[in-house]
């Protein structure tokens, strides 16, 4: 879920963006993000997912395969940043995720059996789970299409913060803010679900666009610091205090910051109120949470026959339309991931 940010993020500090504008850019995507959006995306009319012939969910592949090319086509450098070994903090909330997906599987059943097409869709995408399994199958696709991926000691997104900290990407993709208050100099939102989408509950569709906030803007238009921007996080909520200070939304998360000024005398303020948290380490945390240097970024041409083994004999995917997106794929890794391209800097600087 991630903290939300987005209601203190200045227009100045957020620039929408067409895909092309990031030609030549490598990107540290957060993986599980990523793939949770396509699990949530990819379905059938009735919620359920895609799936083989065994009745193995195939909707990440569909949207990691055939997404990933679009951005290799736009000149974008995608790297994958999976989770590792989730931090002690997040406990709490992973417990509560789990039973929220149990429910929501009782939920969707009541409502595929009595013909609630709209509501069992609903409960479905509710119930998602990413498996041990599709995590491997994921991986090994990317591999198989050239595309680097790195592997996280603990969270994903604090690994894509750092590296692009690093100078090792321009930024960090991921559809929450989190990647801001681990430090990533910029995050690159709506990369994997640009389009049109459907408003849950609404026969609506609205058009979405990627979204670059710069952190060093975010921070000097609210005239604060990245400290008091992760305190900020701490008040509204984190994956390591779900719910943050009760009566507390953004604007008055800010004022409260801005007010007592000094970490310390906000720590302790936040820890009063919030006694069943150990506020300083989730404050630690996102200054310095665990990362690594072991990994390597490398694009390297893509192999059609373990594509061909993944996607087509092991999952049921059509050979027609892998070798055409194979050949997309192929043409974008000599036109844009091989080479260098200088990527446009006018708005960005």
């Amino acid at each position: 879920m991630g903290v939300n940010l987005r209601e203190l993020i200045p227009d100045n500090a957020r620039q929408e963006v067409e895909l092309k504008a990031l030609k030549g850019r490598v990107v540290a995507l957060d993986a599980y993000n990523a793939l949770y959006q396509f699990l949530a995306a990819i379905r059938q009319p009735n919620g359920t997912p895609l799936m083989d012939r065994q009745g193995r969910v195939t909707s990440h592949l569909s949207g990691l395969f055939y997404r990933t090319i679009n951005l290799a086509e736009a000149g974008i450098k995608p790297v994958y940043v999976f989770d590792g070994k989730p931090p002690e903090l997040k406990k709490k909330e992973l417990e509560s995720r789990f039973a929220r997906r149990e429910e929501a599987e009782k939920k969707y059943e009541v409502a595929r059996k009595t013909g609630r097409v709209e509501e069992a869709r609903k409960y479905a995408v509710q119930a998602i789970r990413l498996t041990k399994e599709m995590v491997e199958d994921s991986k090994r696709l990317l591999t198989a299409m050239g595309i680097p991926w790195v592997q996280a000691p603990e969270e994903g997104e604090a690994q894509a913060s750092y590296i692009a900290r690093k100078g090792d990407a321009w930024a960090a993709g991921s559809q929450d803010y989190d990647s801001l208050l681990f430090g990533a100099p910029r995050l690159a939102r709506n990369l994997t679900i640009t389009g049109k989408r459907k408003l849950p509950g609404k026969d609506v569709y609205v058009t979405i666009k990627p979204e670059i906030i710069e952190l060093d803007k975010l921070l000097k238009s609210l005239g604060i610091t990245r400290e008091q921007l992760i305190l900020i996080g701490i008040i509204l909520g984190t994956d390591y205090n779900p719910g943050g200070l009760p009566g507390y939304g953004p604007k008055n998360a800010l004022n409260l910051v801005k007010t007592l000024k000094d970490p310390e005398r906000i720590l302790n303020a936040i820890q009063s109120r919030l006694p069943q948290y150990d506020v300083r380490r989730i404050y630690e945390y996102f200054l310095k949470p665990t990362v690594t240097d072991d990994y390597k970024i490398e694009f390297r041409e893509p192999n059609m026959e373990e594509i061909k083994r993944i996607l087509v004999d092991e999952h049921d995917f059509n050979i027609d339309r892998v070798k055409r997106a194979y050949e997309r794929l192929r043409k974008a890794y000599k036109e844009n991931l091989r080479s260098r391209h200088v990527g446009l800097d006018a708005w960005f600087g």
